[in-house]
């Protein structure tokens, strides 16, 4: 798996310097183009989920723990953390979000009856993944509710309930703007909830806030480090990227609302980097300080990363229902509602019972990604080499996401 998924990291990287190399100065416009910050709030809270609000806390301690895991002893922990969830990693959104936008209307391979089978069913076993993934983690950021280590029926009922939500959301495009700048201003406070607890209404001094945020900077001095799996858990961590990296691509890509393919990979690479920097560094002050976060801190986080999946799953179960014409106007609203929800729930519980990995995902979608590689070489190469723009039907009307249902 190790080999497969360090082949997949470099054919990623390789393709995204062709791509900067033929078509850099290429005016991006995807089906419903929306303005930039509309477009980067998308990408941030569809490109991430529950993990980045309840992993961190979880995880600086392993990282700090060089007898144990000597491989990180090149940097400190936050560098560690931030490596695993900013910059250079979403590179791999930004090659299926062009890809989508501008090769794939030509070349038209997920439209071949085995691939697009292939690819719904990445999408829903993501979709499921993140729903388990925030009942796996409530535990431990709501211990005093049931015994702090086992799942209880409480929080079966929160994922239900997110579940049903994000279906509901799905069921009209008009809400993914108020979503997801909803979702990302409540990220912000959620930041700034901590920041003042810690800094203002605390003990701590502000220097040690800003301190973290320069210990971060050691990724970029250690970035090569990153780019092939440093044990196991990179190694689940990229290809968990590389199972949402084609579908976040697929959907971000009818949002680009203009700008050049160098300006799509600077703003994909950098504008969501920065609340992930700001987060883990009053994350990592929690951590090293031994601040408690039980009571409001907890349910703020715990709230926030409910917002977090139902924004992810809002996306995700409308871009398979698209796909597999399972759309509200085939089926109606009951139906499809009741489909989506019974569907999702049970496909969670299958994780739970360790039935399904992430890692088979993203190496599904690694084979996708060489697949389609081989059909643009054997059958498109002429089509792709004379593409010199995105589709012509595409134009920059900023009202359209107001007419799409």
């Amino acid at each position: 798996m190790t080999i497969w998924l360090s082949a997949g990291v470099l054919f990623t990287l390789l393709s995204i310097t062709f791509i900067l190399y033929k078509w850099g100065s290429v005016q991006v416009v995807g089906t419903t183009p929306v303005k930039t910050f509309t477009f980067i709030a998308i990408l941030f809270t569809s490109g991430l989920d529950v993990g980045l609000v309840m992993f961190p806390l979880t995880e600086f301690a392993g990282y700090a723990d060089i007898n144990t895991s000597p491989e990180y002893g090149f940097t400190n922990p936050l560098a560690i953390e931030f490596g695993y969830w900013g910059f250079l990693i979403w590179g791999f959104y930004f090659l299926t979000c062009f890809y989508f936008c501008v090769i794939e209307p030509k070349v038209r391979f997920f439209e071949i009856p085995l691939v697009k089978l292939v690819n719904n069913v990445v999408i829903i076993g993501t979709c499921a993944f993140t729903a388990y993934l925030l009942l796996s983690n409530l535990p431990w950021y709501l211990p005093s509710v049931g015994d702090g280590e086992s799942v209880v029926t409480e929080f079966y009922l929160i994922v239900f309930t997110a579940i049903s939500l994000a279906v509901y959301s799905s069921t009209n495009i008009k809400y993914v703007k108020l979503l997801s700048i909803s979702t990302t201003w409540v990220f912000i406070g959620l930041i700034a909830l901590l920041w003042l607890d810690a800094f203002i209404f605390g003990d701590s001094p502000l220097g040690a806030y800003f301190n973290n945020l320069a210990m971060m900077g050691d990724y970029f001095a250690n970035m090569y480090q990153f780019v092939l799996p440093l044990n196991d858990y990179h190694e689940f961590y990229l290809f968990w990227w590389f199972a949402w990296s084609i579908m976040i691509g697929q959907f971000t890509a009818r949002f680009v609302g203009g700008l050049t393919t160098y300006q799509v990979l600077a703003a994909m690479l950098v504008f969501p980097s920065i609340p992930i920097a700001a987060w883990f560094a009053v994350l990592y002050h929690y951590h090293e300080a031994g601040i408690a976060t039980e009571g409001l801190i907890n349910f703020a986080m715990v709230f926030v990363g409910v917002v977090f999946v139902i924004n992810s799953l809002d996306s995700l179960i409308r871009l398979y229902t698209d796909n597999l014409s399972l759309t509200v106007k085939r089926l109606g609203k009951r139906n499809y509602v009741l489909i989506n929800i019974t569907a999702l729930s049970l496909l969670t519980l299958l994780f739970q019972l360790n039935f399904l990995q992430i890692q088979w995902v993203g190496a599904v979608v690694i084979a996708i990604f060489f697949a389609c590689f081989g059909f643009i070489l054997l059958k498109k190469r002429r089509v792709v080499t004379e593409i010199e723009s995105s589709p012509k039907d595409n134009e920059i009307d900023f009202n359209k996401i107001k007419t799409v249902s």
